[in-house]
């Protein structure tokens, strides 16, 4: 059954909007007809290569939609139930997996190597990170999905795959804020929305978003924001007269870039945490000198996909939703069909805020 698909044909060229030829789910898989995917700045950066992806790829890794079919074996879900998929599935035998780091698992994007369908004229595809979400009907295996808890709309959820996972694991799992510190998020897009709605949940006594463009304020102060700072090279300045000239208790990074992994860095008290979630490339390097990091006595960490279990935190974050303390709506910030990606990609570029949602 031939479906259409966002299909990326060589790193750097545009997508095109084409008919996939998709196989019937075998053993262990399981076919998802989509109701939603987002698209997130990783899409972007596989597109332009700065992270790795077999290509021609159909991307799209942010996504939920129903059960179709299931093949031999597979017992978790059956036809006909609402899922969101996960794009890094923990294999549960590397390394990390053995300590219950299973957000580092070797394995987890081992299956985009693989071939899980074809283009109408016989072109072997690749399913981008896994799940390949940008298609109106994927094939999948069933590590790759999980079960959508009660009470959540089936687009919306599409969120909770990625942006929601990300923001709420980088305050909860990886920085640890606690109630009545002073959180500073930069970059105000899908997981910076995300991460702010994270640190008001939490508990944080005053969250101070900082992104590029004025017009995101409105965004950032509905997610949880109490203070919109403009980024420029006085950021730090600005954040540290907004506490007591002490600098906040933890800033997370949701950009990727040096000079905001740098500014987020001088916008951490003496003794504070820092956790970068933004992928940056390689040509993004950060300098440090010895006596800073002794002095300043702060925390830098890396933070993968949240830190998240998705198996243990979606219950937990459906949850949030059902009680009204996550707005999930609120992420997103227009919705588009299959073949406005190229133009969500632009406004990204553009600096242009939230998350567009492709609803098929």
């Amino acid at each position: 059954m031939a479906v259409r698909a966002a299909v990326l044909p060589a790193i750097g060229a545009p997508l095109e909007i084409t008919g996939v030829d998709l196989p019937d789910p075998g053993p262990g898989q399981v076919r998802v007809r989509l109701a939603a995917a987002g698209v997130c700045h990783s899409d972007l950066s596989l597109t332009n290569g700065t992270m790795r992806v077999p290509v021609p790829a159909v991307l799209g890794h942010e996504g939920a939609g129903t059960v179709v079919a299931v093949g031999e074996g597979v017992t978790r879900v059956a036809p006909g139930a609402p899922v969101v998929l996960n794009w890094a599935p923990s294999c549960g035998t590397c390394h990390a997996c053995t300590l219950g780091e299973v957000w580092l698992c070797a394995n987890a994007l081992a299956g985009a190597a693989g071939v899980y369908a074809r283009t109408v004229d016989g072109t072997e595809l690749h399913p981008g990170l896994n799940v390949a979400a940008f298609a109106e009907e994927t094939v999948v295996p069933a590590s790759c999905v999980l079960p959508l808890p009660d009470g959540i709309p089936l687009t919306d959820a599409a969120l909770l795959g990625c942006a929601v996972l990300t923001g709420y694991g980088a305050v909860h799992n990886s920085a640890r804020v606690r109630a009545g510190e002073t959180v500073a998020v930069f970059g105000a897009g899908g997981v910076g929305l995300a991460t702010l709605q994270a640190a008001r949940i939490a508990g944080a006594a005053r969250v101070i978003a900082v992104d590029v463009s004025p017009g995101k304020e409105e965004l950032a102060r509905a997610a949880g924001a109490t203070d919109y700072v403009l980024a420029s090279e006085n950021t730090a300045r600005e954040i540290r007269a907004l506490t007591a000239k002490q600098g906040v208790d933890v800033s997370i990074e949701c950009v990727g870039r040096a000079v905001t992994i740098r500014a987020a860095w001088d916008s951490t008290r003496r003794g504070g945490r820092t956790t970068v979630v933004g992928i940056g490339g390689k040509d993004q390097q950060v300098a440090f000198n010895a006596l800073e990091i002794f002095h300043w006595g702060r925390t830098l960490s890396g933070c993968v996909y949240g830190d998240c279990d998705p198996a243990r935190d979606l219950p937990l974050l459906a949850e949030h939703v059902r009680e009204g303390r996550l707005d999930l709506s609120a992420l997103v910030t227009e919705r588009i069909g299959l073949e406005d990606i190229p133009a969500a990609f632009d406004n990204m570029l553009a600096g242009k805020g939230g998350r567009a949602l492709v609803v098929f």
